[in-house]
């Protein structure tokens, strides 16, 4: 199969050009549900105590590391406007050097932010719960992990570079591969099967960075050799002013908006790390939230493939293209997404009990947490919907304040409220969860009317190639 044409994407029936391009975008999101899916399996699967101590540790570590790692992907969102207007625009080789700008810049803030990771969130940790097991176990993994960060960054502005394009095949394939990878690799150095000591969860974090190492390998490959259409060539990677700016002009906005979002995580997993039975709470909501994160697999190949075509309609400034597939897609990942949730009701109990059967306590709240949460999953079809038109034109300043709003505006004072003030434990923070996802989509439509993600990034006559 080859990528997705421009013509494709321009001018053929939207709902086949969209699936074409986010199918391969679901897989790649289907085997990183896995892959966190079967670190929780493994870690559930480490004798009783250990195993809850793992898992709950595992949920605690992974808000305070995509804190960071969200501040430098937001970098790459500009990637995602220029590369994608440009290639809609026929400017192919401003494409090729807007790609390598961006994949200077994250380099640089890969390096800087793994060196803050593994000092600094450690100590985040401490604060979020004061239950000495958990933050043991989840600071083992997070210096760990943080040692990886550059090559997470150099993977995830590969993907979304080539998916701006138009290729969401290549990313899939390397994905497929190393997340293979990195599931072979799991119970291995989790037990210390064959030549390998028994890490626990640090064996987690050694085989997720391994892989992400060995998928860093193929992207610079793919990216500098120019064989899949975009080519990051070495004398463009020499930071230029006027791109400089235009890229933190687009992707700081989103970093900021990201990283945000990640924070108000981390302070969410530290609300529900000070409930009643924090090792239960935070256990439960790690598993059920995993499990319902497949139903978001429709959304993240969707909306990517949407991202794309909005893009590409307004860099070759076919304003009636976008806005039909702003709506469509919309739609679209609405009406898929409560298909999924219902299946994921049905079989909650069943599924929950696959990845920590020896805890009935952990399932029981695990299944609970489903059944409160799930009726907020489809508002995620219409939010990312309507934050893929404003990333693909480079007006991130919208999906920033909506970031905000939903961790910080919602759901984190509801879930305090509900879950302390009164007095409704787990519970009541699973209902200040739900809330917060359907206020924030009745926002995000009001944004997206106002109709400021129909403007192109790409009219800025001082973006000219340097070198």
């Amino acid at each position: 199969m080859k990528k997705v044409s421009l013509d494709e994407v321009l001018n053929k029936p939207l709902i086949p050009v969209i699936w074409k391009l986010g199918w391969p975008v679901m897989v790649s999101s289907i085997l990183e549900s896995v892959y966190h899916l079967v670190d929780t399996f493994w870690l559930g699967h480490l004798p009783a105590g250990e195993s809850g101590n793992a898992v709950a540790g595992l949920q605690l570590a992974f808000p305070s590391m995509w804190f960071l790692i969200s501040f430098a992907a937001g970098f790459s969102m500009a990637g995602v406007a220029l590369v994608s207007q440009f290639t809609g625009a026929n400017e192919n080789e401003k494409a090729n050097f807007a790609a390598s700008q961006v994949l200077s810049i994250t380099l640089i803030s890969s390096i800087i932010l793994g060196i803050v990771g593994s000092l600094f969130i450690p100590l985040l940790i401490n604060v979020l719960t004061n239950v000495k097991e958990l933050t043991t176990v989840a600071n083992a993994y997070l210096r760990v992990i943080s040692l990886g960060f550059p090559f997470m960054f150099i993977n995830s502005v590969f993907r979304s570079i080539m998916i701006s394009y138009g290729d969401t095949l290549t990313p899939m394939y390397v994905t497929i591969f190393t997340n293979i990878l990195n599931i072979f690799l799991d119970p291995l150095l989790i037990f210390g099967i064959g030549p390998f000591p028994k890490m626990g969860i640090v064996g987690a974090a050694v085989a997720t960075i391994f892989s992400m190492f060995i998928a860093s390998i193929f992207a610079i490959y793919f990216l500098t050799s120019g064989k899949k259409g975009i080519h990051v060539r070495t004398k463009y990677l020499k930071p230029e002013i006027n791109w400089i700016k235009k890229i933190f002009k687009i992707g700081l906005p989103a970093a900021i908006g990201n990283s945000a979002e990640a924070l108000g995580f981390v302070v969410l997993t530290g609300i529900i790390g000070r409930l009643e039975n924090a090792r239960v709470a935070i256990a439960a909501y790690g598993i059920g939230d995993r499990i319902l994160s497949f139903s978001n697999v429709t959304v993240d190949g969707l909306g990517e493939g949407l991202t794309t075509i909005i893009g590409q309609s307004l860099g070759a400034k076919k304003e009636d293209r976008a806005t039909h597939s702003a709506y469509r897609g919309m739609a679209f990942m609405f009406l898929l997404l409560c298909i999924e949730t219902a299946i994921i009701v049905i079989f909650r109990r069943t599924l929950v009990s696959l990845f920590i059967p020896n805890e009935i306590d952990i399932i029981n709240e695990a299944t609970k947490f489903i059944l409160y949460f799930a009726p907020a999953i489809p508002t995620f079809g219409v939010i990312r919907g309507i934050m893929s038109a404003f990333h693909a034109s480079g007006n991130n300043t919208p999906n920033m304040i909506i970031s905000f709003l939903r961790l910080w505006g919602l759901r984190v004072p509801l879930s305090y409220i509900f879950g302390f003030v009164l007095k409704m434990n787990s519970t009541g923070v699973w209902i200040g969860m739900t809330i917060s996802n359907f206020i924030t989509m009745l926002v995000a439509i009001l944004f997206f009317l106002k109709g400021s993600w129909k403007r192109r990034v790409i009219e800025d006559h001082t973006l000219k190639i340097e070198v």
